[in-house]
């Protein structure tokens, strides 16, 4: 893949039947570039990205968001929610890492949650 950015949120999560291997690390490097910046590959291989909010109360909310937004793709990811602030992490199980739906469900993330990094969600 080239360093052009591309709208992945355009793109469709397609269901992993398993038996292909987990996206290589260079390449997730790569796709990660399309994503708002917050976004991060963690120790364990997996996108992770900690969304800001007020409260507990609107890390909630946006849990039901980002949920229905997950459950639509046909993605799940775990979302961890505190007070104050809503932890996202994606992978597909079935492989044990990253796949393209991954980095898809990401971007669909983004395109529901405020982009600016100097307030809350």
């Amino acid at each position: 893949m080239s360093n052009e950015k591309v709208d992945l949120a355009k793109e469709n999560c397609v269901p992993c039947q398993g038996g292909v291997p987990p996206m290589a690390i260079s390449e997730a490097q790569k796709v990660l570039a399309n994503l708002h910046a917050g976004w991060a590959i963690n120790s364990m291989g997996h996108l992770e990205r900690v969304f800001l909010v007020r409260n507990f109360a609107d890390a909630l909310s946006l849990a039901v968001t980002l949920g229905a937004v997950a459950e639509n793709a046909g993605h799940h990811p775990d979302l961890l929610v505190s007070y104050g602030k809503l932890r996202a992490e994606i992978w597909t199980h079935k492989i044990g890492g990253l796949s393209r739906s991954d980095f898809v469900l990401a971007a669909k993330f983004d395109e529901v949650v405020p982009t600016r990094d100097d307030q809350h969600v």
